[in-house]
């Protein structure tokens, strides 16, 4: 396993990470970027990480040395010709990935496994671009990749069974946490956490409470560590509404993962959190923290609301075959950081109560949003 070429196709932050942990892993390594500059900024970037984690003595010197001895560095993509796997973590853009994995194809060995990180495209669309499409695979790394446990193995229809197993003891023996689940929307992690943003937002455009009340119930009464708008903040509000957006999309418009105005208009003034220094909150050198209504009963109600909505995500994606039971617990409490797995809540809570709750919501706003998984009225019945 340690004698596989990784090769990875992009030097942005993901990509340059992925990188990292597969020289970390004693994999010769070659990192390709059309752009220059992207390579020497990666490769300047992971000296500064090494010498860090020297510091800290994570590792030696001469780990240090070795990694980056280990990575190479290039514009020219023929140099995946040896590689026995690689990874894309390029622009989100069908048209681009299209081209990309069909060219190489063309330059990579008929046993080389194409692989894409992509977080919200289908990899059957994807793998449509090869002639031998039984070596593409989904495997999704979170940010930033090196510290992230979590990652989601996504075989599309295409995908042989050898190469999913190859695929996935290659990332288990990496020390990473994998979860396999199917090519739809969103995979898990970003299927099951939309509520966390949504119902935040809708409590919020409902005049129910707001950001700094919301973030405090989350955190304070569940136990999360980022509430919901300082989480958007912290990733961005253009690319979380983005990947909003195309989930919503994907699942033909179904009500559940409807993007927000609020998030949209602030996306649109330029609001993206803290890469702007404005989101929901303001990042400008002395601006004041607006103070939470720490009122215990309207912060329990916040809590209750957008927990059973993620709770009937998650039981959603179970009863979808989407992912096992046990996948999706760990894909919440390891790429997300949840504090618990949510299947598990639910039976904390009592299913009978977060049926309860879901009905009493699907009752009031008629609408589908609130709609309880067939799975969770079944168990909540037993």
């Amino acid at each position: 396993m340690n004698k596989m070429k990784v090769g990875i196709l992009g030097a942005g932050t993901m990509g340059s990470g992925i990188a990292q942990v597969a020289a970390q892993n004693e994999h010769e390594t070659i990192l390709v970027d059309v752009n220059q500059e992207m390579l020497d900024k990666a490769e300047s970037s992971l000296d500064k990480i090494l010498a860090r984690l020297v510091e800290k003595e994570k590792i030696s010197a001469d780990d240090k040395i070795n990694i980056q001895g280990r990575i190479s560095y290039s514009t020219d993509i023929t140099d995946f010709k040896h590689c026995n796997l690689v990874i894309e973590a390029i622009v989100e853009k069908l048209e681009v990935k299209h081209q990309v994995f069909s060219k190489m194809e063309s330059i990579v060995s008929k046993d080389c496994i194409l692989a894409s990180n992509t977080s919200s495209l289908s990899i059957a669309s994807i793998g449509s671009s090869l002639k031998n499409a039984d070596r593409i695979i989904g495997i999704h790394f979170f940010n930033p990749a090196p510290l992230m446990p979590l990652v989601e193995i996504i075989p599309a229809v295409q995908t042989s069974e050898a190469t999913l197993k190859t695929a996935k003891d290659l990332i288990d023996a990496w020390k990473k946490t994998t979860v396999v689940c199917k090519d739809t929307p969103g995979f898990i992690v970003n299927r099951v956490a939309r509520p966390f943003y949504g119902e935040a937002l809708r409590i919020y455009e409902e005049g129910i409470a707001d950001f700094a009340t919301i973030d405090w119930a989350m955190t304070e009464l569940g136990g999360f560590k980022m509430g919901p708008f300082t989480l958007m903040d912290y990733i961005g509000n253009d690319i979380n509404y983005a990947v909003t957006e195309s989930v919503f999309e994907a699942f033909y418009y179904d009500p559940r993962f409807k993007p927000s105005f609020t998030q949209r208009r602030h996306s649109e003034a330029g609001y993206y959190g803290r890469k702007s220094g404005r989101g929901y909150f303001d990042y400008a050198e002395g601006a004041v923290i607006p103070e939470p209504n720490r009122d215990p009963i309207l912060g329990q109600k916040i809590l209750d609301r957008i927990l059973a909505m993620l709770i009937n995500e998650a039981f959603d994606a179970v009863f979808m075959q989407v992912a096992s039971q046990e996948d999706v617990e760990k894909a919440m409490t390891k790429g997300v950081n949840y504090p618990k797995g949510l299947l598990a809540w639910a039976d904390e809570i009592g299913l009978e109560k977060v049926l309860a709750q879901l009905e009493d919501l699907f009752q009031e706003y008629g609408e589908d949003r609130y709609r309880p998984n067939v799975l969770l009225r079944r168990m909540a019945v037993k």
